[in-house]
């Protein structure tokens, strides 16, 4: 069947989907000529790596382009939604921090880790931590009076008074004034800092002169400040302030390392290493990360990267200068990237394969324990209620065995047992799933027993929807016990497996979603607590010990004195305990 598609297959740019039996992407790619590169993956022999990624491979599609640079754009797009398991993708489990100037009508500074479109030409950074982006920011608070608090409050605050607030609480601040303020943070950021050094050591002398001893020492620590955050010595220097982004990269047969370095107005500012499996060509590999990287953070001016020519073609994308330099400072720099990335591989390689292990190992053991297919998406269940009344639940997915946290859901629910509740969250997830012609999962967990199982059963199939289905009951001591398969049998599962950590930490995760989900709609006021009904419990009270115990039946079970310690008099408390001992029996 494949044979008789690839010759169909145009020799024209492009990009390709691989698919496996369900129709999912696994693989997307882009090529020159679509026929030659397919034809090269179901002809002749591959590395191990490649080998098995086509063993999962049951189709393809693909989509011709009218130029390579049209098929870069496409591919890194169909990377971004599809998230193919066996692409290298840019994890949302690191992120940069910058300094915002926040687009207000008066606006402040702030430190973000969000960078968007619409917001990189107000970011100053990156900063190498969160420590040295706060520390700047501090130390931009006091030279420019920017205003400092989230509301506009009816009167002017203590940094009007110090000078370091425009005041615009009180008083008219004209456009052209904030403009001129963020001219003034890009060129103290870039270094020219002289001018407020200046005016700072004079202030420091009048106050000394005054006798002012201590506004004196202010201006002196201010000063230091500037120095250590604007000043730091380094080896490598430029004589310019382009933005420039030094990638190193070393790569063995089945991993690449990439050693980042940030350098913004002449100095570097931030570094970041790292290592990741691919499939195919490495350069390839290399080429994808940086697409979808620079379609997230900003692009400077030159990138410098030890294969400049094999990735040449995200020139034209991003309109960077991207180039190998040959010698002088940009090329001792370079080298010192390229050596970071060659340790990276060899120090972090067998990290990444244990974590590997973790996320597509365990995904391949719980297929086999339930003999199903490979559970890449999961998506796990589970409800947290006061008393059987206002309930909620949850739905956490797991994508490649880790957590995909922007796809999580929750959910207010009417039905009053556990079996209601799960068939009314399960019939309302996956409708909306087809409604939408979403993913569907590879397989669903069920916090809860065979009458949990069954309810979910029925109205998967009432929906025809088929997707496994398990449940993972939990022990005496509320903690994973073992799982039920579809035929309701006890799979026990052993404390020490890596199979039974990666179960327990989707249930977890499930379970803290949920309740947490719950705690914050109590304390909104949105639950009417089974308190409320108690003579000298308030509103205040009410609250209070809400926060302190978080659950009823804490309360209940709080001794008399950590009661009182919350200022809660005897008869009250004793009213307390009457009041859920008859509660807690029903």
């Amino acid at each position: 069947m494949l044979k008789e598609k690839l010759k169909q297959v145009p020799k024209k740019p492009g990009s390709y989907q691989m698919k496996d039996h369900r129709g999912k992407v696994i693989y997307v790619g882009k090529a020159k000529s679509l026929r030659n590169r397919l034809l090269s993956y179901f002809t002749g022999s591959h590395d191990y790596k490649t080998t098995k990624m086509l063993s999962h491979v049951d189709d393809f599609d693909y989509i011709v382009t009218h130029t390579e640079l049209e098929a870069l754009i496409l591919e890194l797009d169909l990377i971004k939604k599809h998230q193919p398991r066996y692409n290298v993708l840019l994890t949302d489990d690191k992120s940069y921090p910058y300094i915002e100037m926040t687009n207000e009508k008066h606006p402040k500074l702030i430190v973000t880790r969000r960078v968007k479109k619409k917001n990189r030409h107000r970011l100053f950074g990156p900063y190498p931590n969160v420590k040295a982006a706060r520390d700047t920011l501090r130390l931009l608070n006091k030279l420019y009076p920017l205003r400092k608090c989230q509301r506009l409050p009816d009167e002017p605050c203590l940094y009007y008074h110090l000078g370091q607030c425009l005041g615009p609480c009180i008083k008219h601040v004209e456009q052209t004034t904030y403009r001129e303020i963020e001219k003034k943070i890009r060129r103290f950021l870039k270094g020219h800092t002289k001018p407020v050094i200046d005016d700072l050591e004079e202030k420091m002398h009048a106050a000394s002169d005054n006798l002012e001893f201590e506004r004196a020492q202010e201006y002196k620590e201010t000063i230091d400040a500037i120095k250590t955050t604007t000043q730091t010595k380094q080896a490598v220097h430029f004589n310019d302030s382009v933005s420039r982004d030094i990638i190193g990269i070393a790569t063995d047969a089945s991993y690449v390392a990439l050693s980042l370095v940030f350098v913004r107005h002449g100095r570097i500012t931030a570094k970041d290493d790292r290592i990741m499996a691919y499939h195919g060509d490495p350069i390839d590999a290399v080429r994808d990360y940086l697409g979808q990287f620079y379609t997230t953070y900003p692009i400077p001016r030159e990138i410098f990267i030890n294969a400049g020519e094999s990735i040449k073609e995200l020139q034209s994308l991003f309109e960077a200068d991207i180039k190998t330099p040959s010698r002088g400072v940009k090329k001792k720099l370079l080298d010192l990237a390229v050596v970071n990335a060659g340790e990276t591989l060899k120090n972090e390689r067998q990290k990444a394969e244990q974590a590997e292990k973790k996320t597509f190992g365990v995904l391949e053991e719980l297929a086999e324990t339930l003999e199903i297919d490979v559970p890449y998406r999961i998506e796990a269940f589970d409800n947290a209620h006061l008393f059987g009344s206002n309930a909620v639940s949850a739905v956490v997915v797991f994508e490649n065995g880790r957590p995909s946290k922007h796809e999580y859901r929750k959910f207010k629910l009417e039905g009053e047992s556990d079996v209601e509740q799960m068939k009314e969250v399960i019939y309302r997830r996956y409708r909306r799933l087809l409604l939408e012609d979403a993913a569907l999962p590879d397989l669903v967990l069920v916090d809860g027993g065979i009458q949990q199982m069954n309810a979910a059963r029925k109205v998967l199939d009432a929906l025809e929807v088929s997707v496994p289905l398990a449940g993972l009951v939990k022990g005496e001591d509320h903690r994973t016990s073992h799982l039920i398969d579809e035929n309701h049998g006890i799979i026990e599962l052993e404390k020490q497996s890596r199979l039974f950590h990666f179960l327990t930490s989707i249930q977890e995760e499930a379970h803290r979603f949920a309740t947490t989900f719950h705690r914050n709609l109590r304390e909104k006021g949105v639950f009417e607590s089974v308190l409320d009904d108690i003579e000298g419990v308030g509103p205040v009270r009410k609250k209070k010990l809400l926060r302190t115990f978080r659950t009823i039946e804490n309360i209940y079970e709080a001794p008399d004195e950590e009661l009182r310690e919350l200022g809660i008099p005897k008869t009250t408390i004793d009213a307390i305990k009457a009041h859920l001992d008859k509660t807690l029996q029903r």
